[in-house]
């Protein structure tokens, strides 16, 4: 992969400049120095295949539902053989993962039942808004 600039590392990483400007700024993401130029805004950030790397093992490790703490916890094991942490780290969002679902199949279950009951009734308020305005 080819040097890119800060919009071609954010296109790569399927986000937005300001994104990657954040995650640097949290320190998950290296701030190349700039290349060639002098003054205030002289030069051109430059980033690699292992930027690209970095910034999609942060949006997948977000998906799972780390956060950007944890992200930053887990990168940091990545250059030691802490294996042990980066299983509990997994173990925890596993669990909270768990949770949401368990929340989830229980609001789903009530919504069928409410959808249900809507279906067998055809006189009165619609039991779905009934049920959302007193919530």
């Amino acid at each position: 992969m080819d040097v890119m600039t800060i919009a071609g590392l954010a296109k790569a990483g399927g986000v937005g400049v300001e994104t990657v400007r954040y995650y640097q700024r949290r320190g998950l993401i290296a701030e190349p120095p700039r290349s060639g130029g002098s003054g205030l805004g002289g030069g051109v950030r430059r980033y690699g295949a292992e930027d690209v790397r970095r910034l999609r093992f942060i949006r997948s490790a977000q998906s799972a539902g780390f956060t950007l703490d944890e992200i930053a916890e887990l990168l940091a094991l990545d250059s030691t053989n802490d294996r042990a942490r980066a299983r509990t780290l997994a173990a925890s969002r596993t669990a909270a993962l768990d949770e949401r679902i368990a929340e989830l199949q229980q609001a789903r279950a009530a919504l069928t039942r409410l959808a249900d009951s809507c279906a067998a009734g055809k006189k009165g308020p619609c039991p779905i808004i009934a049920a959302f305005e007193t919530a």
